[in-house]
């Protein structure tokens, strides 16, 4: 037989050589192939990525934004004790951060002014009490007859301009600061005392000290602010670009707390200097927590994160489930052949977790870890 006809032509050969070459090449390719929305892996390839799967968790209200707040005590719940009649501090019983009671006596001032408003009330009694007599005589006799109905109406009226003398300077006690004990106590005993105690109006937290004992007082100068903080408030700063979002009703959840509020009003206008809407949340939570997680006092400037409750389907994820591609979001959702990739819309971040929407019913299961590396595979990067 001639060689010559049995050499394989120099074309043939290097084809084959190609061949030979793509088809050992397949032998080490990893087991994905990623297509435009779809990445198609083994189990054993997940499980070398790493990848760990979970369920989507549904979630009933979406964080809105942050926004910086002040604790602010409402104004029907603070009270300043001013000295009702003018006089010397000779004794202050009450000190800064004190809880009072309602009628506790938290001062005692010595006042000239006070000695006069007993005497002209005792006098007022005794003339009342005169007219008295003369009432329930000519009250007798008209009935009977002896004396005429003129003299009759005229005792009548002058009783009656006693009786409100008498009511008169009791108010005035009472206003200077008298209970209705101290009051009856002096009608009984007709002992006058330049001692005049000054009582809480409320039960209640001593914010703020205006006085010192020694010191000498006018009318209606200032003792003490006390406030009961039962109930406070927030009273949020909303960006302008926020304002449309944010609704009477909306959770506010304090920063680093346990405490939460709920959005009562939405002020009117806009702070001309900083652009912002006043929004005031009234703190749910009863004074004992407040006390108990101690993270919120009047007066504090906090952060806080204004929650909505969300009317439409949406769900909670990990952060680290999230892959981010050219400003838009995508989750993996592990199929029977692989992952899809599904868009979504990240409505809101808490802590290590997004509230997501998107074309989703909630029974799917997604990479909760690992989406870094199904991301790769799904752009094709490291493939070489």
């Amino acid at each position: 037989m001639n060689r010559s006809k049995c050499k394989i032509p120099p074309s043939r050969v290097k084809a084959s050589a190609v061949l030979c070459l793509f088809l050992s090449s397949v032998t080490y390719l990893p087991s994905v192939v990623a297509a435009k929305n779809t990445i198609s892996i083994s189990q054993e390839y997940v499980t070398n990525l790493g990848i760990i799967l979970g369920k989507l968790t549904q979630a009933k209200q979406i964080p809105l934004l942050t926004a910086p707040a002040k604790v602010v005590i409402p104004p029907e719940h603070e009270y300043i004790v001013s000295a009702s009649q003018a006089g010397l501090i000779t004794k202050l019983n009450a000190a800064l951060g004190d809880t009072v009671k309602k009628g506790q006596i938290i001062a005692q001032l010595n006042s000239p002014d006070f000695l006069s408003m007993q005497r002209l009330y005792l006098k007022a009694i005794s003339e009342m009490q005169l007219s008295s007599l003369s009432y329930q005589r000519d009250q007798k006799m008209v009935a009977e007859g002896v004396i005429a109905d003129r003299r009759w109406q005229e005792t009548n009226s002058l009783h009656n301009t006693f009786v409100s003398e008498v009511n008169e300077h009791k108010q005035l006690l009472e206003i200077a600061g008298m209970t209705s004990e101290e009051i009856n106590r002096l009608t009984k005993t007709r002992q006058l005392s330049s001692q005049l105690n000054v009582h809480a109006p409320i039960t209640g937290v001593i914010m703020d000290r205006m006085a010192v004992a020694g010191e000498r007082m006018d009318i209606l100068a200032p003792l003490y602010r006390i406030a009961n903080l039962d109930e406070l408030w927030l009273e949020i700063n909303i960006p302008h670009e926020h304002i449309g979002q944010i609704k009477v009703g909306d959770h506010v959840q304090i920063e680093n707390s346990a405490i939460s509020a709920e959005i009562t009003l939405l002020g009117q206008s806009v702070n001309p200097e900083n652009q912002t809407l006043l929004a005031r949340a009234t703190i749910k939570d009863s004074k004992d927590l407040i006390t108990q997680h101690a993270s919120v006092r009047a007066g504090q400037s906090i952060n806080t994160q204004i929650i909505q409750a969300s009317d439409h389907a949406v769900f909670k994820v990990p952060n680290t489930a999230i892959a981010q591609n050219d400003g838009l979001a995508y989750i993996f959702i592990r199929t029977q052949d692989g992952f899809s990739i599904s868009p979504i819309t990240v409505i809101g971040k808490q802590g290590d977790e997004s509230i997501i929407s998107g074309n989703l019913s909630g029974e799917e299961s997604i990479a909760i870890k690992g989406a870094v590396a199904l991301k790769a595979n799904w752009l094709g990067l490291g493939a070489e």
